[in-house]
């Protein structure tokens, strides 16, 4: 049998994923821009076709899977896996590693290589993942790894074009409405229009037909669309090699995020490799792991600081019919963007507000996930875990807008802020290696609600371990970087060890609620 290449179906598959893509992308290259204030010769000139070669590699590897599939099952029904550039990564890299970076040493392109040698060591993990993926998802509970998800997605994604929303309200609220009823709200725009492209023109028209009348709502301008035409041309991606070493002098900060990030990227590639076998077409774990980690190495090496995954959705491209050509398709439509200087051009003539509803909605989602993929009686165990991410967003402003006052916490006195209410110190010890932090935390609180404490224990001695090392609770990896916390998991882990040895504790019945009772307040 030789496979079908492409079907009417692909034409459905790739304009939907297409735009989901593009819109990922425009995402991108914002907050590359004006976020990091990355340098338009290295976004342009060295970032995007990076980014263009590694999401071509990863979707024509997929397809050329989807077409041994095919062939080897004789069906013509196989739908090739989505990919591209993970978007919770996306997000995590920029904010919690290159912008912080950026801004302590005032250089862009420092918090550049350090997103290089982020994805770097997360190609590692994603490479051998398929031989310890299953062991790690055994041993923590989902509450945990969901949970410390959640606090990125509502510290660092959600969080920022909130407020950028309610800046510009008259573009930023109604396309939040146009994308909350659809996304949440299941309303169908006219022959199928994705509602991220809906609520984009929809940003566009108010935007330009705002400056026209003279209101600037947007700041749209007809010399940005000029400039914008200045990035036209054709930029291949270079070796970024000797970017990649000189980032390795971040390396403690950058550990601190990559192994959990890592494990994360291990549980969501086999979530959605299940996903798509319950869909019909098997594929194998192993080698799309690999081929993750490959195509984001030499997305890397090139110059790429984002990681490369199988997306969510394969059932529904699926049903669209899409099978094989999509994915190419996808892939060249990526190159030609990315290669061209094509992305400048609708940066300069899209409201980066009409955007951010879009960031909103994926902080929403990927909150509201841990929640609703987890037992209900874990929800104070998700809690738990996404805190330390409100320290560490906390800590974040509090040090930026000291720096613009030109004075920091320490200068200023941490008793003086303090007085005014500002833990400043718990928010640094709560805060650092916030990732890990979440996740111990976490699995701890799940544990002690399954009654479950040497589990618990486990997990609050490898707390002292990792702690002792400056993994977590710390700004960098050494030993003894918080003895005093350190000291308090192994109190809490001899503690919890006790608990799993008295029987009447251990065998008491667990009083709970009904469903949908509400505590008594407290007297």
């Amino acid at each position: 049998m030789r496979p079908t290449l492409w079907t009417r179906g692909d034409w459905n598959a790739l304009f939907g994923f297409g735009t989901n893509i593009l819109v990922n992308m425009l995402v991108l290259t914002g907050l590359l821009q004006f976020v990091l204030k990355m340098p338009p010769e290295i976004v342009f000139g060295r970032i995007l076709p990076a980014v263009g070669l590694m999401m071509f590699l990863s979707t024509s590897y997929y397809a050329w899977l989807g077409y041994q599939l095919a062939k080897k099952t004789g069906r013509d029904d196989v739908c090739a896996l989505p990919s591209g550039i993970s978007v919770p990564h996306m997000f995590v890299v920029t904010f919690v590693i290159m912008l912080p970076i950026g801004a302590a040493t005032g250089d862009p392109i420092q918090g550049w290589e350090a997103g290089l040698v982020w994805v770097f060591f997360q190609s590692f993990i994603l490479m051998i993942g398929g031989f310890v993926a299953p062991w790690i998802r055994r041993i923590t509970p989902r509450a945990a790894l969901l949970g410390t998800l959640a606090g990125v997605s509502i510290a660092f994604i959600a969080m920022r074009p909130a407020f950028e929303i309610f800046t510009t309200p008259v573009i930023g609220l109604t396309c939040f409405a146009i994308i909350m009823v659809s996304w949440f709200g299941g309303v169908k725009y006219p022959k199928g229009i994705p509602a991220g492209l809906v609520a984009i023109a929809v940003g566009m028209i108010i935007a330009w037909g705002s400056t026209a009348l003279g209101l600037n709502y947007g700041g749209m301008s007809v010399d940005k669309v000029g400039a914008a035409f200045s990035s036209f041309g054709f930029s291949v991606p270079l070796p970024a090699v000797d970017h990649v070493f000189h980032g390795f002098k971040y390396l403690g900060v950058i550990l601190v995020t990559a192994i959990p990030f890592g494990i994360y990227d291990l549980v969501e590639a086999m979530d959605n490799v299940e996903s798509a076998e319950a869909a019909g077409d098997h594929y194998p774990t192993t080698r799309v792991l690999t081929a993750d980690g490959v195509v984001s190495l030499i997305g890397c090496l090139m110059g790429n600081p984002f990681i490369n995954a199988v997306y969510i959705g394969h059932p529904g491209w699926k049903s669209m019919g899409g099978r094989i050509g999509y994915s190419v398709a996808t892939g060249l439509m990526v190159i030609v963007l990315s290669w061209f200087g094509i992305i400048a051009l609708l940066l300069a003539l899209i409201p980066v507000v009409a955007i951010s509803p879009i960031l909103l909605y994926i902080g929403m989602l990927i909150g509201a996930q841990a929640f609703q993929t987890t037992p209900s009686k874990h929800a104070p165990a998700i809690v738990l875990a996404l805190s330390p991410h409100l320290a560490a967003w906390a800590k974040l402003l509090i040090d930026n807008s000291l720096a613009v006052a030109g004075t920091s916490a320490a200068a200023l006195g941490l008793d003086k802020l303090g007085a005014v209410g500002v833990l400043y110190h718990g928010l640094e010890v709560m805060g650092g290696g916030a990732i890990l932090v979440g996740l111990v935390l976490g699995a701890i609180a799940v544990f002690v609600v399954e009654r479950q404490f040497v589990q618990a224990s486990a997990f609050a001695l490898a707390g002292a371990v990792l702690t002792f090392f400056g993994f977590m609770h710390g700004e960098t990896v050494g030993f003894a970087v918080t003895p005093g916390v350190s000291v308090a998991y192994l109190i809490v882990a001899g503690f919890l060890f006790v608990c799993s040895r008295m029987e009447v504790t251990a065998s008491a019945p667990v009083e709970t609620l009904p469903e949908g009772a509400q505590p008594a307040p407290a007297e």
